[in-house]
């Protein structure tokens, strides 16, 4: 049998900032150019208030680096990978602002010492969270309510209350028990920065994420802080490469717009259908259907689904109904609309596991007034490429071998002359039913990786569409099944 083998290099994402000029590396299009919404002149925010909650030791960390923040921090290391840190204004072309009134001791509202010491982690745990959870009211309820919120978490907070276990009946234990035994060969990791095993929400609950869940009741968004970000140490990352991540994502859930994909093509909303396990009031474990939306300007939102009962067995593909896809399906074109007033053209929809043909169907149905609907999937792959030399395949590489299509968005980077990946990358698989020009898919996929307004590193290559669904995920089992969630996807970050 012969092989038809074909190796394409895509192009270079190019992402648009304020002033002229088009750039590929975040760090470089803000620094020269601005952020994007300089192009929105009187209407963009000139300040971002900034509130802090915490103890008075880990408030003091996290103004000191706030001030760090407002200066030119330098880096002593190599200035392609760690280029130098410029200021928050000149990066961001406006002031990062704090104010006493916008800073909650949270010891005014209980002793932290005391619990952590009891010996209950279920009990400190919701006290810890309560107790922030007051501090958020008490900011949400100010006349001048701070843009972004900074819960900063000690490192007492951080190792006795970061998870706690989610209590199961014996019966569930049973099932959770088997279902990791069994889990083998059939789970690999899809992209290279996933870190996180899916029986995660079986198990346990998260500080971090049901801390995020209690700032969505009072619609302001936080960044979470810790003593690693705030203090320089071997544990840490350089503080110029911490404060171009911390100051982007800040700025972004400030309200801020720091870049946006260079508009190519029709007005296009990309769609990641994912499902995680959680626990229903009534005790239950099910999968829940998540979709994380994106339109091509990068407005963002994520939406929860219909839950679909856990058999508990590994390996076992969740799919929706016909009902619960067109359903989801209304949901998002709904969504969109009310973040962008439009209703778009495209829909790219994103999934991990093949649709099934109730799902096709359902969402073609749901999408029958959008002129290009696209179902694409990407799945994980043992397939490896090796080229001659140092290092692998280019990021951005397309493979096709005979009628199978694999994209590298892991792998060596020029423009940073160098691959940071942990192991050789390997490639995802994308297939789709319809008749799609797969280059495009490959590209867009490779684009939507530099989407990401969580980080301004360029060696990210997870697609934005699937970036953060685990958050989403983790946050959304924090709530009943039929509490309204706020959709503004600077909630899940």
């Amino acid at each position: 049998m012969s092989l038809d083998i074909r190796i394409k290099k895509l192009d270079i994402p190019i992402l648009q900032f304020g002033g002229a000029g088009e750039f590929s590396d975040p760090k470089i299009g803000l620094t020269n150019a601005g952020p994007y919404d300089l192009r929105f002149g009187q209407s963009r925010k000139n300040e971002i208030r900034v509130g802090i909650i915490g103890e008075p030791a880990e408030i003091r960390n996290a103004k000191n680096w706030i001030g760090r923040c407002r200066k030119k921090i330098e880096s002593d290391k190599d200035q392609i990978l760690y280029p130098d840190f410029p200021g928050f204004a000149k990066v961001f072309k406006c002031d990062l602002i704090t104010d006493k009134a916008w800073e909650i001791d949270i010891n005014s509202f209980g002793n932290i010492d005391k619990i952590l010491k009891t010996k209950d982690s279920i009990n400190a745990f919701e006290e810890i969270l309560n107790i922030y959870d007051k501090g958020l009211n008490v900011l949400s309820n100010l006349n001048i309510k701070p843009d972004v919120i900074i819960c900063t978490i000690s490192n007492g907070v951080r190792k006795n209350c970061s998870s706690i276990n989610i209590p199961t009946s014996l019966d569930e234990e049973k099932k959770i028990k088997k279902y990791k035994s069994r889990k083998t060969d059939w789970q690999y990791k899809l992209f290279d920065e996933e870190k996180e095993n899916e029986d995660e929400f079986l198990l346990f609950r998260d500080f971090r994420r049901a801390l995020k869940a209690r700032a969505m009741k009072v619609r302001i968004p936080i960044q979470i802080g810790t003593n690693n970000l705030f203090n320089d140490s071997i544990r840490s990352q350089d503080p110029a490469t911490r404060a171009w991540n911390f100051l982007v994502a800040l700025y972004y859930k400030g309200g801020g717009i720091p870049w946006r994909l260079k508009e190519e093509g029709p007005e296009t909303c990309y769609v990641g259908i994912s499902f995680h396990h959680l626990k229903t009031n009534q005790k239950h474990l099910v999968f829940s259907s998540i979709a994380q939306a994106f339109s091509s300007k990068g407005d963002g939102f994520a939406i929860k689904g219909d839950s679909i009962p856990w058999s508990g067995k590994p390996g076992k593909e969740v799919h929706l109904n016909y009902d619960q896809s067109v359903e989801l399906g209304h949901q998002i074109i709904q969504q969109y609309k009310e973040h962008t007033g439009n209703i778009p053209l495209r829909i790219v929809l994103h999934k991990t596991s093949k649709f099934s043909k109730d799902e096709e169907e359902g969402f073609n149905y749901a999408f029958e007034d959008i002129a290009i609907v696209e179902l694409i999937n990407i799945m994980h792959t043992p397939v490896r490429l090796l080229q001659i030399g140092e290092y692998p395949p280019d990021r951005g590489t397309l493979l096709h071998i005979n009628d199978k299509n694999f994209l590298f968005t892991t792998g060596y980077i020029d423009s940073i002359q160098t691959y940071n990946g942990p192991h050789i990358p390997s490639p995802v698989e994308i297939f789709s039913m319809d008749n799609i020009d797969i280059g495009y898919a490959a590209q867009e996929l490779i684009n939507l990786a530099r989407m990401n307004w969580n980080t301004a590193s360029i060696t990210n290559g997870q697609p934005v569409t699937f970036s953060f669904a685990r958050n989403v995920g983790g946050i959304m089992a924090e709530f009943g099944d039929s509490e309204k969630l706020p959709s503004a996807f600077k909630f899940y970050m």
